[in-house]
This record gives C-alpha cells, structure tokens and sequence, in this order.
C-alpha cells in the first residue's frame, strides 16, 4: 500500500474511478485548489468529463488502461463503493489509493460491515446470513417478522433489497433479490433518519460535520436538513460513532454513516466509502464542502473547519424536477447544482438545490 507521504502541490493530479456526479462535484473542487483531476470511467456520457483535465474510457478491468491511468496520477480515489476489489489492488500497487482497499471491501460487503461495526460496540440492527431459502427461513426464525433481506452487495438507493412482513412469502422474497447471498436485518422502529459526515487524513486527523436529519421517498434520499431536530446527545453520539468507525477503518477521505435515531439510541444503518448525497448541504453552509475535504484529505493537505455558518435544506431533484430550475434559480436564498446529466430519467439524479438561511442554533 503507497501513501501520500506529504502534501501534494497545486498542479498534482488526483485521479477519480467513476464519472457520475460526485465524482464531477469533486473535480470542481479540486479545481479551485489549483489541482487537476483524471476522470477514470466506462461511459462516454460521464458527467465529470466536462470538468476534468484528463479522462479516460475504459471498463474497470482494463488493466493496461489502468496501468496507464495510474502514471498521470498522484493519488487515485473513487465516487462510488462498488469499485471492483481487483481493480483498487492493482492500483494500490503502482499509486496511493484513498479511501484504501481494505476499507473498500469491508464496505462492499454487508455481512463484513456490521460484523466489523457491532466488534466496535456500537449497535447496529440484527443480523444473520443468507445464503438459500433454508438460511433465510432460519434467520426468519431468529429475528422474526418484520425484517428487511438485502444482498450483500450492491446495492444501493433501495436496489437490491425487499420487506419480509407477517404474509410475505419467503420463497418469493428470496427470488425478488435474486437468490444472491444476503442479508436479514431485523426491522428498526425508528423516528428519524440521519447520518455523519466524517473526514480523515493520511495523518490521522478527523474533522466531523454537523448531523443532517434525512428524508426518504422511494428509498431515494430526497431532503437532508441541517440542523436535525435531535437532542445534543444523540448528535454528540452519531459523531462519535461516526469518528470511531473511521479510525478503526484506518480510513482516508470522507465517509458517510447513515444511521437510525430511535428514543435517545442511534443505530448504525450503513456506511458508504465515500462523499455522500447527505452531505451536499455542506457545499453552501459551510467553508469547506465534503468535497474540498475528501480532496483535502486524499491528498495530504490539512483538513479544512467543518463549522456550519447557515441553516439549510438540501433538496434532490429527480427525474423531471430539474425542469424547473428557472424557477429554483430565481429564488435568493436557493444555490442551484445541476448535475448536467444529458438523459432524464424517472427517480434519476439530475440535481440538486440548498436552500439557506440564517443560523439559528
């Protein structure tokens, strides 16, 4: 494993594996630190490219183009979780990769993350493997009803899981993830959703951002609002939560913890190795957005202040939403991101808006 030894300089390359819109919010601030970015990704429609130096398209496994990838970067990081493990070692070997590889696949892997989560004491909701129907069945028998079947990779925005409640037919359940090794999370009773924005340096600096309050709607995120009406010892909780996972991770960059807020309990839902959706609001409310600290952190600079300065309310826009962005852009206290997706789609991510306002705790 390579590492960045000591701050790189203005003019050093980071280089990105996927094209999507973290990825093109991240070279957008990359560039106002004078760095330029390569945008590593198999579709020739990536958003980022518009705003990258450098781009390449390729499938993950393309190991030559890899290999050739690597020679232009200084360190190499990713916009999304499901970078496939051989593809980040072999370029551990050839050029500092942060987040690492090992901090990669405890996040691929759901059984590996809260194994790895409830070894640290910190609850996270029941569990069991499921590997066929019989397992499923017994996991049933163990957690009871109702409970959530997930597989144990890949998925994401509510992709690849369903609801087990009192007539849910098992067999059909299995087959609706399709009878992928999973799995069986008992289900939480929770009154809020929120999670923790957290940052760590090669050095072992964490800075920690204020706790959002999320809203869901089709299991896509659709508001994220800072402050969470939650008392100051669950938030105090969520961000200690949040900084332990991340150090015990040896972890480099900003991650995000989506968690459950139940009574005065907080229940860790996930983690995702990399700048999250429910950290937009920071691109307006704070002096250093998620972003400028994940490229802050990759690449050795110091970690800039996560203090919020404003209130806000992130709103995505999905799908047709982003029609009425004269509308969005005419308002004063609204800051507009579009993501310049060509294609439009239903329950797609085409944007999003942070509407601030002054603090007022």
């Amino acid at each position: 494993m390579k590492k960045v030894s000591s701050a790189l300089p203005p003019g050093s390359t980071v280089g990105i594996l996927g094209g999507g819109q973290l990825a093109r919010m991240l070279a957008l601030a990359a560039g106002q630190l004078g760095l330029d970015c390569h945008i590593y990704a198999p579709e020739a429609d990536s958003p980022a490219f518009a705003v990258s130096a450098a781009q390449t398209v390729a499938a993950y496994d393309d190991f030559k183009a890899l290999e050739a990838f690597a020679a232009t970067c200084d360190v190499v990081t990713y916009e999304f979780e499901n970078v496939p493990g051989d593809t980040a070692a072999f370029l551990d070997a050839l050029v500092p990769v942060a987040p690492g590889v090992s901090a990669l696949k405890t996040a691929q892997d759901r059984i590996a993350e809260k194994t790895f989560i409830s070894g640290l004491g910190i609850p996270v909701a029941p569990f069991a493997e499921v590997s066929d129907l019989a397992s499923l069945e017994a996991a049933i028998g163990r957690i009871g009803r109702p409970a959530v079947l997930k597989t144990r990779r890949f998925g994401y925005d509510g992709k690849g899981q369903t609801k087990i409640y009192d007539t849910t037919d098992l067999g059909q359940a299995f087959a609706e993830i399709g009878r992928q090794p999973a799995v069986l999370e008992g289900f939480v009773r929770f009154e809020r959703e929120i999670s923790v924005i957290a940052a760590r340096s090669w050095s072992g600096e964490v800075r920690v951002y204020d706790v959002p309050e999320n809203r869901h709607e089709n299991h896509i995120l659709k508001t994220s609002t800072v402050p969470a009406q939650i008392t100051p010892a669950v938030a105090a909780t969520a961000m200690d939560f949040g900084s332990r996972i991340i150090a015990a991770l040896d972890y480099v960059g900003v991650i995000g913890v989506e968690m459950f807020v139940a009574g005065d309990r907080v229940i860790v839902n996930e983690i995702a190795p990399r700048v999250h959706n429910s950290g937009h609001w920071t691109m307006d409310a704070c002096a250093v957005s998620q972003f400028e600290q994940h490229i802050r952190a990759v690449c050795g600079w110091p970690l800039g202040s996560p203090e919020r300065h404003a209130d806000v309310v992130m709103t995505n826009l999905l799908g047709a939403e982003a029609d009425g962005w004269r509308e969005l852009a005419a308002e004063p206290q609204v800051h507009l991101h579009l993501y310049g997706k060509r294609e439009t789609r239903p329950g797609r991510k085409m944007g999003h808006f942070n509407r601030v306002t002054p603090r007022q705790a």
